[in-house]
């Protein structure tokens, strides 16, 4: 006996193509086309960028970690010893322990700065940028993730930087305001983490890298009090070092060591505080609606 084909139901073919175009009792199953599967925070994918990005550094933590520490601590001996002979104070304390809060607050905001402006710019050269616009992850998420290990890169230079600074006599690091040191120390870190993220945005090659490094970020670093108080300069340079976010930062985070700053009474530096937030606050918006925009990333 021919064996008997039964013919589909009355309209399966009608309800098929309803749970295909989003129609009927079994659409609900399915979200409709170009629409988020993922709501709210994506935090698998946050976490694994950043834990991503942070493995990238550490793979090379002699040139990302250790380096930094011999560099700072070089800083310190050639500085200490063209400018701080016959026992020179500054701030009433001597002039190693003033300046070493300074140069490990460098030191953060550089690494800081260098490991952010890297993620994007290395995968706009060798094509693999795709990597990073392709996951479940919103802007936002994608500059904390960046943003977030590069403030712990700076953490870490920060503590092994410490530890040199240690080594070398006459350093102490005892801190009057531990506060001061954290606020600073990670205001400084983000700020320089989001400014990294739109130098990398911007550049199309290493050397423009480069160039926001060289001509921009390390003059600000030299020029904001690290090795001198600016009371000692005239007027108008006084004008200008105020005018350098990198200043409150360096300043604040020795505040935080020695109880004493160039920036004013204690009230003053409580207002640098805030005023370092606002700034921050306002790079990441910028930040943001460069990612958002997909300028020089997605065209």
């Amino acid at each position: 006996m021919a064996d008997q084909v039964n013919p589909a139901p009355s309209g399966a073919k009608h309800a098929d193509a309803s749970f295909v175009e989003g129609e009927g009792p079994g659409a609900g199953n399915f979200p409709e086309r170009g629409k988020p599967v993922i709501t709210g925070i994506n935090r698998v994918g946050l976490w694994s960028l950043y834990i991503k990005e942070v493995r990238r550094f550490l793979k090379v933590q002699t040139q990302t970690i250790w380096a930094p520490a011999v560099t700072t601590l070089l800083f310190l001996v050639i500085f200490s010893v063209a400018l701080g002979r016959g026992g020179r104070e500054v701030l009433g304390v001597n002039f190693p322990t003033f300046v070493a809060p300074g140069l490990i607050a460098m030191a953060m905001m550089q690494n800081s700065f260098a490991n952010s402006s890297f993620s994007l710019l290395s995968g706009k050269i060798q094509g693999t940028i795709i990597d990073l616009l392709m996951p479940p992850l919103s802007e936002g998420e994608l500059m904390a993730g960046i943003v977030g290990a590069a403030v712990t890169r700076a953490i870490a230079v920060g503590f092994v930087v410490a530890a040199a600074m240690l080594l070398y006599p006459g350093v102490s690091l005892a801190m009057a305001h531990p506060w001061a040191v954290a606020w600073f120390g990670l205001m400084g870190a983000i700020m320089l983490a989001t400014l990294g993220l739109m130098a990398s945005i911007w550049a199309e090659k290493f050397d423009h890298n480069a160039a926001v490094t060289n001509f921009v970020i390390s003059p600000l670093a030299m020029l904001s009090g690290t090795f001198y108080i600016i009371d000692r300069l005239a007027p108008a340079f006084q004008a200008v070092s105020r005018a350098n976010p990198f200043f409150y930062v360096i300043s604040g985070f020795r505040y935080g060591f020695l109880g004493e700053s160039d920036i004013g009474p204690d009230r003053a530096v409580a207002w640098s505080a805030l005023g370092l937030l606002a700034v921050n606050i306002a790079l990441a918006a910028i930040a943001y609606r460069l990612l958002k925009s997909g300028w020089k990333i997605k065209n």
